[in-house]
């Protein structure tokens, strides 16, 4: 194990930590907050202290960089970040519960959007910026970033770590070089970012509030600056904010093959078909459940396409109490949570691509019954899928199914009712954000005990890094010479 190699990549990240809460000191500065403008220079000073420690006594790191260091290092990474990510949120005691300021901080960095806040707008404007950027560093990956714009060191290093921090259950390269494909996701990651911010600002959406959704959005996050969401906004602009949770939703390589013009094989993806197939016919059939809810046509269809892009692609921002709906709607929002966006994107859940392997892995098997002699083959966008694919996804549904029972069952002890507990687990584990009943839209987390919380925010972690990397860093194995 290359433990100074870790140590060093730590390190940096803290670094960068530390550089991207200057931001939201000067906001805090420009609005007159100064306690929370302290706490974020505070919160900076620490990291640096942090990440200056590790890189001096991890000087001097061999270079060999092999898969186990790459899950090791990105399971780390996102626990030392929330960890030093929430002390603006403790410093300034807007949150004044360190285990809520790490629950807060997790659901932001792994794009959640669970919150423990009850009144979000009397936080101050610093804290919600803090609060909205960590989605969208969170929602493209925080190494991605670092491997992005400043590259990998050491053989192996660059892949190890993108694999491991991606989202899907296989990352291809978009060019030869990782670093290279880690810095064109990025740009496309950006430049939809700000085609969002400028639709909401020509819908007169004031600025501050627009960066905040447009990260909230972009990272399929959900954390807002009102405490109703979306809901007071104008219907132009939950439109807009439906269109681009979708979009932000579809596996990123998909926008690199729209700038090579390749429009046939963006058309012929199953996965991105699948995608758009499920959010149609869901929305259909919520349309016609709800139908006498709403006072027009209009109205129903625009507050149905909202929830479903909102949950299907773990964002989680609402514009209605959808825990008001009737069973069918909310069983359908409940099959969308688990589904989740496409791979490659920024959204959170079991992901499409892993449910269009498991239904054709299915479909083999019932074949291989009835003709044992004949070799069939899994193909995806007309390439044979490597049974190492297959094999991972089994094993990933396995530990899915399982993760969610522990959790469930542990949470279970704060004597919650059975619908709020399971809301609760998939929403966290999901990376959605609200459930139903006591942690529906209009509710929060806040009552659970400070055990729930911590065991939430694992899952919140495992969720977002695909499971693997929070097990081995919980393996005995990873640990022995």
């Amino acid at each position: 194990m290359n433990y100074k190699m870790m140590g060093r990549f730590i390190g940096l990240i803290v670094m960068v930590e530390a550089v991207f809460m200057i931001p939201a000191g000067i906001i805090g500065l420009c609005y007159g907050e100064y306690t929370a403008m302290w706490s974020f220079w505070a919160a900076m000073a620490t990291c640096l202290v942090v990440a200056s420690i590790l890189l001096l006594v991890c000087k001097g790191a061999p270079s060999a960089f092999y898969a186990k260091e790459g899950l090791v290092c990105v399971g780390l990474s996102w626990i030392v970040l929330s960890l030093l990510g929430c002390l603006p949120f403790w410093f300034s005691r807007e949150i004044p519960s360190y285990i809520d300021a790490f629950f807060e901080t997790v659901s932001g960095f792994t794009t959640t959007g669970a919150s423990i806040v009850p009144e979000v707008e009397k936080l101050s404007h610093a804290i919600l910026y803090w609060r909205s950027f960590s989605h969208w560093l969170g929602g493209m990956g925080v190494l991605v970033f670092l491997l992005a714009f400043t590259g990998g060191q050491g053989k192996g290093f660059t892949m190890h770590l993108l694999r491991a921090e991606s989202p899907g259950p296989n990352v291809g390269k978009l060019v030869p070089k990782m670093r290279t494909t880690a810095t064109i996701l990025y740009v496309l990651y950006i430049a939809l970012t700000v085609a969002n911010f400028l639709f909401l600002v020509f819908g007169k959406m004031p600025v501050f509030e627009a960066v905040c959704t447009a990260f909230g959005t972009a990272g399929t996050g959900g954390f807002g600056v009102k405490n109703d969401s979306i809901g007071s906004y104008s219907p132009y602009l939950q439109n807009v904010t439906t269109v681009f949770m979708i979009l932000f939703g579809v596996n990123f390589s998909c926008y690199y093959l729209l700038l090579l013009r390749q429009f046939k094989s963006v058309l012929k993806d199953e996965e991105l078909r699948l995608y758009f197939g499920i959010i149609l016919i869901a929305i259909a059939l919520i349309v016609l459940d709800i139908r006498d809810l709403y006072g027009t046509l209009e109205e129903t269809v625009r507050h149905a396409a909202f929830q479903v892009g909102s949950i299907i692609t773990t964002t989680g921002f609402a514009t209605v109490d959808f825990d008001l709906w009737p069973s069918f709607s909310k069983t359908i929002l409940l099959c969308l949570m688990v589904v989740g966006a496409c791979a490659g994107s920024t959204g959170g859940g079991l992901k499409v691509a892993r449910l269009l392997l498991i239904f054709k892995n299915l479909r083999r098997n019932i074949r291989q019954m009835l003709n044992p002699k004949k070799v069939q083959v899994i193909r995806n966008n007309d390439t044979a899928v490597d049974e190492k694919v297959l094999t991972n996804v089994n094993a990933y549904l396995a530990a899915y199914f399982v993760i969610i029972f522990v959790i469930f069952l542990i949470i279970s002890l704060d004597g919650f009712s059975i619908g709020t507990n399971f809301s609760a687990v998939l929403c966290t584990f999901n990376n959605i954000g609200p459930g139903f009943e006591a942690v529906g839209p209009t509710c929060n987390f806040a009552a659970y005990s400070a055990l729930s919380k911590f065991v939430l925010s694992l899952g919140m972690l495992a969720g977002r890094l695909e499971i693997f990397p929070i097990l081995v860093l919980l393996s005995r194995s990873t640990w022995k010479r």
